[in-house]
């Protein structure tokens, strides 16, 4: 069984480039080996599958794997209406969760996503997740910079 080496496509077409580049420059597939951490065989595998045109590492035409459930026209519209805030959709509460934002997913456009799979279509729009902060109402700041001013010292002491 072959093993897929750590890295995303476009990183690993990187580094099978640059190792062509040393080939070119004249290094021995030996050295350019122990550079780049991996087989020789690996570097021989490379110099022929890219001076074929049919090779198995040529550039791809289009994206493998399932496509993606929204547009990026859809995220940008999705965007807009969480930047409007949960109240403008009707939640008591003004934050979001997975599960509002899933919901708003199928209201807006008709595609189901769960939780976690809006999750990734926010990482997609390089937001992150934050907890709500909660303060009590009858928070007093006053009472407590007192308190830990005046009091605090003394039951400290007594100890």
């Amino acid at each position: 069984m072959v093993m897929r080496p750590i890295g995303k496509s476009k990183q690993l077409a990187a580094r099978r480039a640059r190792a062509l580049a040393l080939l070119k420059e004249g290094k021995k597939p030996s050295e350019i080996a122990r550079i780049m951490d991996v087989t020789t065989r690996s570097i021989r595998y490379w110099k022929v599958a890219a001076s074929q045109p049919t090779g198995k590492h040529r550039p791809r035409s289009r994206a493998v794997g399932r496509p993606r459930g929204l547009s990026d026209k859809q995220v940008a519209r999705l965007r807009a209406k969480l930047l409007k805030g949960a109240f403008a959709q009707g939640y008591a509460d003004d934050y979001w969760t997975l599960d509002r934002i899933a919901h708003l997913i199928w209201g807006l456009f008709r595609v189901r996503y769960t939780p976690s799979g809006a999750w990734h279509i926010l990482d997609r729009m390089d937001w992150s997740c934050q907890k709500v902060r909660r303060v009590a109402i009858k928070r007093d700041d006053k009472a407590i910079a007192h308190w830990i001013r005046y009091q605090w010292p003394q039951i400290k002491k007594a100890k």
